[in-house]
């Protein structure tokens, strides 16, 4: 069995899909495991070559029941929780970046400013595999799905990369104003709630696997840094993405398709999410004109690729 630790969220599953195909294709034979969260199964299906889920939610102690692994991944972290925590399940390897305080050191160096999928395709590739990283796509789920919408995502995680309410509105009544039929979603429900009302566009409430069909169907997304940015990645949906603390360079969509617009006013000075609740100074650096026009952008470019 081939273990892989990936306990994060939507748009960190998304960004693992090059390294997991490329241990599923490197490991052909083997029982490929991946602990994640279980809400995060329809993806992982959909993303294929995963043989079973291990339902694992950060860095806890894990209730895994499983026999020693061949190898054990880590496409978590840097360590050393993480991969202190492969270890608990015995493997014969461990694969991961090198930490000297997990007493780990064959592993490359961890380079902090690198791209997300990058970053685990480089690791596989220290260990002898291939990793495409540009393998992002994944399958259409078979739902009932609403089609060629526009969708507006205002929420995130973190507070530090969420656009203001009243800027998502604005753009989604300029939207519908130029005939769009705009949808809000988000696992934020008061925010999305809040841009539905200011709009008057359609709340959508969605599971994942009918949120990931909205996406591969859907005429555009406007969204912050988040997960559903990575779908519309995925499914090639033209999007604007709204970048703060974090740049695109590191969680981007892949250079070479215009119809993905990320948008970034910030510096190499900022350093992953701020820890306060407010929004961080390169996201309100974003006009809701400068959206429109990325908006339009996109899709022009993606007219002109099909």
């Amino acid at each position: 069995m081939i273990l892989v630790l990936r306990a994060l969220g939507v748009g960190d599953l998304a960004a693992s899909v090059p390294a997991l195909r490329a241990l599923r294709s490197g490991f052909p034979d083997r029982t490929l495991a991946l602990a994640a969260p279980a809400r995060l199964t329809p993806l992982i299906d959909l993303a294929g070559g995963v043989d079973r889920v291990l339902p694992t939610d950060g860095l806890g102690a894990p209730a895994w029941r499983v026999e020693p692994p061949e190898v054990a991944v880590n496409l978590h972290g840097r360590g050393p929780e993480s991969h202190r925590l492969l270890r608990t399940a015995d493997p014969a390897q461990l694969w991961g970046f090198a930490n000297l305080d997990a007493g780990h050191s064959d592993g490359p160096a961890w380079d902090e400013e690198e791209h997300e999928v990058r970053r685990w395709c480089r690791l596989l590739t220290h260990y002898g595999l291939t990793a495409d990283p540009s393998d992002l796509s994944l399958a259409v789920p078979s739902v009932e799905a609403a089609r060629g919408v526009t969708v507006v995502h205002p929420g995130a995680k973190s507070p530090s990369r969420r656009w203001p309410v009243e800027r998502f509105a604005a753009v989604a009544r300029d939207l519908a104003a130029a005939g769009h039929r705009v949808v809000v979603t988000g696992t934020e429900q008061d925010l999305a709630a809040a841009v539905a009302r200011r709009s008057g566009a359609q709340l959508l409430a969605t599971m994942l696997a009918e949120l990931a069909g909205v996406v591969a169907r859907a005429r555009l997304v406007v969204s912050g840094d988040t997960g559903i940015a990575h779908l519309a990645t995925a499914y090639r949906t033209p999007s604007v993405v709204l970048f703060g603390p974090v740049p695109p360079s590191r969680w981007g969509p892949p250079a070479g398709r215009p119809y993905h617009r990320p948008i970034w006013h910030g510096t190499r000075a900022d350093r992953g999410d701020s820890p306060g609740p407010d929004v961080h100074p390169a996201l309100l650096a974003i006009g809701v004109d400068e959206v429109l026009r990325e908006a339009g952008e996109a899709e022009r470019h993606a007219a002109a690729a099909q």
